[in-house]
C-alpha cells in the first residue's frame, strides 16, 4: 500500500486539578469546549464532540495517525490551561489533573457516546466525576490503584 490510512476513535476524559469546579460558569465551559475542539482539529484529530461538567471534560475524536495519544492529550491540556488563565483573575491558577483516561470507541458506538457526552450536566446531578471515571475503568478492564488516580 502506498498510502497510510487510519480511523481510531477515542473518548478522552480528564479532570481539573483536585476536581475544582473551575468550569461551573456555562459561558466559560462552552468556550473551553470550543477551544479543546479547535485544538484537536489543529492536531489532525478530527473532533466529533466535546462536553463535560464543572470539573472535567470529555472529548470524542478520531486520532491523528501521526501523533501518539500522550502527545495529543498533552498539547490539548497545555494549550487550554494557558488560554483559560487569560479569561479572568479567578481562573489564573487553573490547572488540569496530571492524568487522563482514553477509551476506544467503535464506529457503531459513536452516537451513543455523543449522547452520553451531551448529557453530562444531567448525568452529574446524580453521579460524581470520580464515580463516573471508576465505571469507565471497570467497564474497560483497566487495572488501577485508587491512590494514584486522583490529584
Amino acid at each position: 500500500m502506498s498510502q497510510s490510512l487510519a480511523r481510531v476513535l477515542v473518548h478522552i476524559v480528564f479532570s481539573t486539578k483536585n476536581r475544582c469546579p473551575c468550569l461551573a460558569d456555562k459561558g466559560i465551559r462552552c468556550e473551553m469546549h470550543a477551544y479543546l475542539g479547535g485544538t484537536c482539529n489543529k492536531l489532525e484529530c478530527m473532533v466529533l464532540t466535546v462536553g463535560g461538567a464543572a470539573d472535567h471534560v470529555h472529548i470524542l475524536c478520531a486520532l491523528s495517525r501521526n501523533l501518539a495519544i500522550a502527545k495529543v492529550v498533552g498539547e490539548i491540556k497545555r494549550g487550554s490551561s494557558k488560554w483559560i488563565k487569560t479569561k479572568g483573575e479567578n481562573l489564573s491558577k487553573f490547572a488540569w489533573q496530571n492524568g487522563y483516561g482514553v477509551f476506544s470507541v467503535g464506529q457503531s458506538e459513536v452516537e451513543r457516546v455523543r449522547r452520553y457526552i451531551a448529557g453530562q450536566e444531567d448525568h452529574h446531578r446524580v453521579k460524581t466525576f470520580q464515580d463516573e471515571y471508576r465505571v469507565f475503568l471497570q467497564e474497560y478492564g483497566v487495572q488501577y490503584d485508587e491512590r494514584y488516580v486522583w490529584d
